[in-house]
């Protein structure tokens, strides 16, 4: 399994070459429950938001910056939950491959509807009216809410190049920071145009916490506070702040 995850970090060294590489600088940690499959991260005020993968252990959990969980839900062992963001009082949780997305009321929470996805869900945030969705490929769906139907498409490329398995996002103004799936890397995209800025490489802080964890999975999970950058990984023991470059 070592070796598998140092190919793949190698291997994603390769694949997206053309936009610049940025190596963040991180600047303190908070811890993170290991038991956490970490699929959607999110500031709510001065509060995280966690969304959390996997059939039989997915779950929504609002937590202090020292780890206390404030507030907590699961899904049914039949779902595979996937990334969320918060759109006024709402909470919406995606899920994996049952074409299904949850909404949550925000505070505290409580299941109010859900509605369908016309793909895999991945990654979620919320740009223009309309929630951002990525599927794994190197298309972000833009779904509106209400009726819920997708109202446009954003294609994600480094110079001219698909950019694919695009996971958990965060969203800056008209800076999109995603997750690239098996990668240690986070993608900086351009909205609306889809074009990656550059990359923050975070490859050397994978290799080091696999170092010393060797059971966790992949970085996963970005939030923003509004100064500052916050990231982890499924199953990481901590969240890290780092600049934004």
């Amino acid at each position: 399994m070592r070796l598998y995850l140092i190919a793949l970090i190698l291997l994603s060294s390769m694949v997206y070459a053309e936009a610049p590489r940025v190596v963040p600088a991180i600047l303190d940690s908070i811890p993170h429950d290991k038991s956490h499959f970490t699929q959607g991260l999110f500031f709510d005020g001065k509060e995280l938001i966690e969304t959390t993968g996997q059939h039989g252990e997915s779950g929504l959990y609002r937590r202090t910056l020292d780890g206390k969980i404030l507030d907590s839900v699961r899904l049914a062992p039949r779902y595979f939950g996937e990334g969320s963001i918060a759109v006024g009082e709402d909470i919406f949780y995606l899920t994996w491959k049952s074409k299904k997305a949850f909404i949550y009321n925000r505070k505290p929470f409580k299941y109010k509807s859900e509605f369908y996805i016309p793909t895999e869900g991945w990654g979620l945030t919320y740009w223009r009216n309309a929630l951002l969705m990525s599927n794994g490929s190197d298309e972000l769906l833009q779904i509106a809410l209400g009726g819920f139907n997708v109202v446009g498409s954003i294609r994600v490329t480094d110079d001219g190049k698909p950019v694919k398995n695009l996971n958990e996002l965060e969203i800056v103004g008209n800076t999109l920071y995603a997750n690239i799936w098996q990668s240690g890397k986070i993608a900086v995209i351009d909205l609306p145009s889809g074009k990656v800025i550059k990359y923050l490489d975070l490859n050397w802080k994978v290799k080091d916490v696999y170092r010393n964890h060797p059971h966790i999975d992949v970085l996963n999970g970005i939030a923003y506070d509004g100064k500052y950058l916050w990231v982890t990984g499924k199953n990481w023991p901590q969240i890290y702040k780092i600049a934004v470059p």
